[in-house]
């Protein structure tokens, strides 16, 4: 039994060699060679034609959505424009800037906000020159 498992091995690892050890032209591995780069480049042009394709859908798909925004835009003031209200006179310079130092957006907001509604006066009626923080 042991002989002939010996026997098989050897003719396995024959087989092997004769295969792996087949020699080719060089006319032959050019051509392969070719054919390999040919495939290549084929899966490459595929590949940029699908994103090309997927690209053009999304940018259709978002000018349509651009489109139908601007018609509801259009729209909406030709159905429901409400009459102008009067307008409220503002204090002068209620709309500039104010200075801020050391101070956040969000805390000069709270700032003004809090001395409005201590003042009992409405915001757009006081006139912020600069916010400070005292340390």
């Amino acid at each position: 039994m042991i002989e002939d498992l010996n026997l098989a091995a050897e003719a396995l690892s024959e087989v092997s060699t004769e295969a792996t050890t087949e020699k080719i032209s060089i006319g032959e591995a050019a051509g392969t060679a070719v054919f390999g780069y040919a495939v290549v480049f084929a899966g490459l042009i595929v590949l940029m034609i699908l994103l090309y394709c997927t690209g053009a859908y999304f940018k259709s798909k978002e000018a349509k959505q651009k489109a139908a925004a601007e018609a509801e835009k259009k729209a909406a003031p030709a159905i429901a424009a409400p009459a102008p209200a009067a307008e409220v006179k503002l204090a002068p310079g209620s709309a500039g800037h104010v200075k801020l130092f050391d101070v956040p957006d969000k805390e000069a907001a709270m700032i003004m906000a809090i001395v409005a509604d201590k003042m009992q006066k409405p915001l757009n009626e006081l006139h912020f020159i600069s916010i400070k923080e005292v340390k």
